[in-house]
């Protein structure tokens, strides 16, 4: 009798321990429902320095370890930007907003928390947020639960991190010793040791390099010194690009417009920067010059993919790797000598396309690529999306989750472009546009969105100040470039009888498009009175 009785007391016990397991994997498996996210995006890393991207500089290898993650990833052949400059483009990205509507149009444009809008909808999600590195937007990063940012644009040696644990913003630094990309990697790595892993994390992982001035760590000095770097022939010669728009009429603007790797612009040159004007042999001393900037550049890049390749092997390492979405981008692209262009800013492709490599959970899609065409106000209802969330109606920006899960998926048909900062730093005139799959259409209206600029001088000089341009409008005019047969954009056909009615036709779509997303001009007289009086040259 005392034996059946301990045995009715001996199951419950073991009932109610199982149950107890029951719950615990319950949970930990509830958390592991929901992917984690890590958003890495370097600084102006174009698309055509990454290898996997097939272009000029592939044969250089690089980025070997951003190349593995498009291996076991998605590789967006048509990823581009709205606003080809560092602070709009992260404002984009983070509202889900196009500028005027998100109200960051320039350099100088501030994110408040409460505009902070992707780490607020992760946190509804549950997901723990951080943003360690480059935040150029003003504003606290108070939206996400932990931050360390770099002051302002950052140093690449021994720089100062604005750190949520030490004191109140603005002036909350805390000093590291050594090479940015190195720093940004260690603090990130220190995070994930320490996060709730029974809750899925939204990693906003972003390096300072490769922005200009170029700095790197003497261990590459070595990397591509006896190497001799692929030139665009479009820094040569290109006698059918551009229009009145960067040229000027008659070509009186040609070597005002658009600062170069020669000594075509006389106060920003790389010739002129790194001491190369002595050379009498212009093409010889071009060339100096272009091999200067992209050994530089690329060994910036190398840094980042060094370090992207010891992240990868601590994700792996620590069972991350498997239920973490990555995806690799750059706030925009780049200029590397193409058409004698130094700097971003442009609608060009090498300055409008951002790479975009996504490897998804359990690396659903690897070795894939697609041609469907997104922009940056896509990205967060995308990984918004992917984390099981809605998107929210203020966002502008459509989630791409159907192209994540099948690259054949067709996506936006156009998508719009707008730079603002008329002639500042870069001597970049305004402008907006639309690129389709086959073709782009750029119209330069030449005048700043704050007249009362003109007169002041711009910032584009290396010489003496009383020698430095002074801000003005330049000519108002439109290209056309048809990318299929023209791809480095060499041809302007916007007068060719052939393409009159794609033409026309994209006029009635980039209208649309400037209406839809509250891109249009009633704010600002001189630029709409300008759209007025040349839509139809």
């Amino acid at each position: 009798m005392m034996r059946k009785n301990r045995q009715r007391s001996y199951w419950p016990r073991v009932a109610f321990v199982l149950v107890g397991i029951l719950l615990f994997l319950g949970k930990e498996a509830l958390a592991q429902k929901k992917p984690n996210i890590i958003y890495i995006m370097s600084d102006d890393h174009t698309s055509q320095a990454i290898g996997a991207y097939g272009g000029r500089l592939a044969g250089l290898n690089p980025t070997p370890n951003i190349d593995k993650l498009a291996a076991e990833g998605m590789l967006f052949e048509n990823a581009f930007c709205t606003n080809s400059i560092c602070t709009p483009s992260r404002a984009n990205i983070l509202t889900g907003q196009y500028s005027q509507t998100n109200g960051v149009l320039d350099l100088d444009g501030h994110l408040a928390p409460d505009r902070q809008f992707l780490p607020m909808e992760m946190k509804k999600l549950g997901y723990q947020t951080a943003m360690i590195g480059k935040w150029h937007l003003k504003e606290e990063p108070a939206a996400f639960d932990f931050y360390k940012v770099l002051h302002s644009q950052g140093e690449y040696f021994n720089p100062k991190f604005k750190d949520i644990n030490n004191g109140k913003w603005p002036n909350n630094f805390t000093n590291y010793k050594g090479y940015v990309s190195d720093v940004i990697t260690d603090i990130t790595i220190d995070y994930l040791d320490h996060i709730d892993k029974t809750k899925p994390f939204f990693l906003m992982h972003h390096h300072k390099a490769p922005h200009d001035d170029f700095e790197y760590p003497e261990r590459y000095e070595s990397y591509l010194a006896d190497t001799f770097i692929p030139e665009p022939a479009s820094m040569y010669a290109q006698p059918f690009f551009g229009s009145e728009g960067t040229l000027g009429r008659n070509g009186s603007l040609k070597h005002r417009i658009g600062t170069s790797v020669s000594g075509r612009h006389p106060y920003r040159s790389y010739l002129t920067q790194y001491g190369l004007d002595t050379i009498r042999n212009e093409a010889q001393g071009t060339s100096a010059a272009y091999q200067m900037y992209l050994k530089k550049y690329l060994r910036c890049v190398k840094g980042v993919d060094d370090n992207l390749g010891r992240l990868f092997d601590y994700l792996k390492k620590n069972n991350l790797w498997d239920n973490t979405i990555i995806i690799y981008t750059s706030d925009q692209g780049m200029m590397l000598g193409e058409h004698d262009y130094m700097d971003k800013r442009w609608m060009y492709e090498e300055s409008m396309r951002m790479p975009f490599i996504i490897k998804n959970v359990k690396s659903t899609n690897a070795n894939t690529h697609t041609k469907a065409l997104v922009n940056n106000t896509d990205y967060a209802p995308t990984m918004i999306e992917l984390a099981g969330g809605k998107v929210p109606a203020y966002m502008q920006g459509e989630s791409f989750k159907k192209v994540v899960q099948n690259p054949k998926e067709s996506f936006h048909k156009a998508t719009y472009y707008r730079y603002w900062m008329h002639l500042t730093h870069h001597d970049v005139p305004a402008n907006f546009g639309l690129r389709t799959e086959k073709y782009k259409l750029i119209f330069y209206y030449g005048e700043h969105y704050l007249p009362e600029l003109y007169g002041k001088k711009t910032m584009a000089w290396k010489k003496d100040n009383n020698d430095s341009f002074t801000f003005s409008p330049t000519p108002a005019a439109w290209e056309f470039y048809d990318l299929t047969q023209d791809p480095q954009e060499l041809i302007n056909r916007y007068k060719d009888p052939e393409f009159q009615t794609i033409i026309a036709d994209m006029k009635t779509e980039l209208k649309a498009q400037r209406t839809k997303y509250k891109e249009t001009d009633e704010k600002y007289p001189n630029i709409q009175k300008v759209i007025d009086n040349h839509w139809n040259d």
